[in-house]
């Protein structure tokens, strides 16, 4: 007999469809047809923000290098444009660095204490791959049916890093229902 932990059947019925083929979310995102479906993208918990400051601080450095590299050519072949634009090259690409990792900063800090709230809504949540919904058994700690995108939006908006939503999700433009979480209108 499989269980729940091992990834089988949970005994929870979806109200969308009255299917018996749920499971948890945590599971859904990487289980049958996760790939396929980008169940992995449209059911996270949050942004993943691990190392982009640091690859962004990388990357200017780099940019920044190659303005300080002109503008050292422009010094010793005697060639001012080289030079000048080298500089300015290198201060551009200085400033626009920081103040790309100091976004990148922010965006995880928002991230980081955001995730207790996120997780309260993410952990019972459950997914039905018949009707390809999720939902919270019992109605707590929020009720009805959602699709992936609505449910991604909720728990975004909720643990406040909606606006971390990238253009093209389909859960950016996705509207929630209003009676989604009790005692909220």
């Amino acid at each position: 007999m499989e269980t729940e932990a091992a990834g089988g059947p949970t005994g929870v019925v979806c109200p969308g469809c009255g299917g018996t083929e749920v499971r948890a979310v945590e599971q859904a995102r990487s289980g049958k047809g996760a790939m396929r479906d980008d169940l992995y993208g449209r059911l996270a918990p949050g942004p993943d923000k691990f190392g982009d400051g640091w690859m962004h601080f990388g990357e200017g450095m780099v940019l920044t290098g190659l303005g300080v590299v002109l503008a050292y050519r422009g010094v010793h072949q005697d060639k001012s444009l080289y030079m000048v634009g080298g500089v300015l090259l290198a201060l551009v690409c200085f400033v626009g660095t920081i103040a790309v990792v100091r976004s990148d900063g922010r965006e995880k800090a928002a991230a980081e204490a955001g995730a207790p709230r996120a997780e309260r809504l993410w952990r019972p949540a459950q997914y039905c791959y018949g009707c390809t919904l999720v939902f919270c058994p019992g109605g707590t700690p929020w009720q009805g049916v959602l699709t992936p995108e609505q449910f991604k939006k909720l728990l975004w908006t909720e643990a406040g890093y909606a606006d971390q939503l990238v253009v093209g999700d389909k859960a950016r433009e996705v509207e929630i229902p209003a009676d989604a979480l009790p005692g909220r209108v």
